[in-house]
């Protein structure tokens, strides 16, 4: 690492502690520091936005660093990418840039690695087809199901898979990412297109496009007829598009009518929560290679798999958890009093009731003291609804069963009315203690 590297790498380090992650990621990651010469310092960018951007509104920041990490001040002049330097008059070939745009992909969620079972058994399935035959069938791809269940980890299996056996490009990103370049865009100055050839180049120049979490989409008005047009592009190209968000297509109320069209347009396959075995598969899957795996008994497997939520997170974060104490205590053999014991701040009783909506509605009736008749009724009143929201909230939550059976069991009420239920009480909990105390006495009475 030259001089130059480690001057730029500790301005770095510093600034990190300055801005938020989202301006150092969008303003600074692709930076680098090309010449110190004298009192000036040239600093080379992406793109010609970022030129100004930075002289106007980052300039006295960089300089303040450098000048604390060095002792010295400095004329700052940033240049971008394609931009000859006083030392050199060959450009840089924009195209080689872009023919080798960094995928975004995670090496290690592959197929390999993907453990099966019957609520995930479609999509894994549907996911190998798409890699082994990307743009041909199966386009766009639309993977949807509640967060910690493997959406991402088959996006990126489709990837990794794509680039082990074919040259093809491909692209993965979440939807944050794609709104945070495109509004690139919308600052652009004069008649500089720039910004607006590199984000085109960025999404349309590629084989495979993998958007994560689409959902969040949803308000962005020009941001989705921006994605529109990418789509369409795409598909136009026989290129092959993996969509991602935690609801279904016809759920996404809040895109245009003309995305949630196309995006039913290849195939929508989706992630139930993992039932009692495949949750006790992944656990021992997590746990194969680790130096203390043979001392857990299954009877530990099966406590943990119990008692977590249903999702793959709530799992890993058990075993990790399991794992320190069991570094702190050194045990002879990890069983269930020693599981209890390390696990009893993350989990307690178990909350998972199996495909057991009537329980719920009952211990959600008993408490509020109205009738499970109350809940299924077509009645809005405060008394009867709010109930309702709670009760189709942890049917959600603690069952594995899908947003149509619970809408039936509720007096025939649609998926969509599942979900803003669900939404409701889900934004309601960040900020109402007095809620999740009242949760937690109704998720004992199911249990008990």
């Amino acid at each position: 690492m030259n001089n130059n590297e480690v001057l730029w790498n500790n301005f770095l380090e510093v600034l990190k502690t300055k801005i938020s992650s989202v301006s150092f990621d969008t303003w600074f990651k692709d930076t680098k520091l090309i010449k110190k010469e004298n009192s000036k310092l040239l600093i080379q960018v992406p793109m010609t936005f970022h030129k100004s951007f930075l002289n106007d509104t980052y300039y006295d920041l960089i300089d303040e660093i450098i000048t604390n990490i060095t002792g010295n001040s400095f004329d700052l002049e940033f240049i971008v990418e394609d931009q000859s330097t006083e030392d050199e008059d060959e450009k840089i070939d924009i195209n080689i840039i872009y023919n080798h745009i960094n995928s975004n992909l995670n090496p290690k969620y592959t197929f390999a690695n993907f453990v099966i079972g019957e609520s995930n058994r479609f999509a894994q399935t549907a996911a190998v087809a798409v890699a082994e035959q990307p743009g041909k069938i199966y386009n766009p791809l639309f993977i949807h199901g509640k967060s910690g269940l493997g959406k991402t980890h088959l996006m990126h299996a489709i990837g990794n898979y794509v680039t082990e056996n074919s040259e093809k490009k491909v692209l993965y990103v979440t939807s944050e990412e794609f709104i945070s370049d495109f509004i690139g865009i919308n600052k652009k100055q004069g008649n500089n297109y720039d910004i607006v050839d590199h984000f085109k180049k960025k999404y349309r120049n590629i084989d495979i496009l993998l958007i994560d979490d689409i959902q969040f989409l949803g308000g962005a008005e020009k941001t989705q007829h921006e994605f529109f047009h990418t789509f369409n592009t795409l598909y136009d190209s026989n290129k092959q598009i993996i969509i991602s968000s935690d609801r279904s297509p016809d759920d996404l109320k809040l895109l245009e009518d003309r995305l949630r069209t196309r995006f039913r347009w290849g195939l929508t396959v989706d992630i139930y929560p993992p039932n009692f075995e495949l949750r006790c598969k992944i656990l021992k899957d997590k746990m194969t290679g680790h130096e203390v795996a043979s001392l857990i008994k299954e009877e530990v497997i099966e406590y943990i798999a119990t008692n977590c939520e249903n999702d793959v997170r709530h799992l890993e974060g058990a075993i990790t958890r399991l794992y320190a104490y069991s570094a702190i205590m050194n045990p002879k053999e990890i069983n269930l009093d020693f599981a209890i014991e390390a696990l009893k701040d993350y989990i307690g009783k178990s909350i998972y009731i199996n495909n057991n909506i009537t329980k719920i509605q009952k211990a959600v009736a008993d408490y509020y003291k109205i009738t499970i008749e109350d809940l299924k009724s077509k009645k809005r009143t405060t008394n009867i609804s709010y109930p309702r929201h709670i009760a189709i909230y942890l049917c959600r939550m603690t069952t594995e069963e899908t947003t149509t059976k619970i809408g039936l069991e509720f007096g025939n009420r649609d998926h969509s009315t599942v979900l803003y239920s669900y939404d409701k009480i889900n934004y309601e909990l960040k900020d109402n203690n007095k809620l999740k105390i009242i949760l937690e006495e109704i998720k004992n009475n199911i249990v008990n």
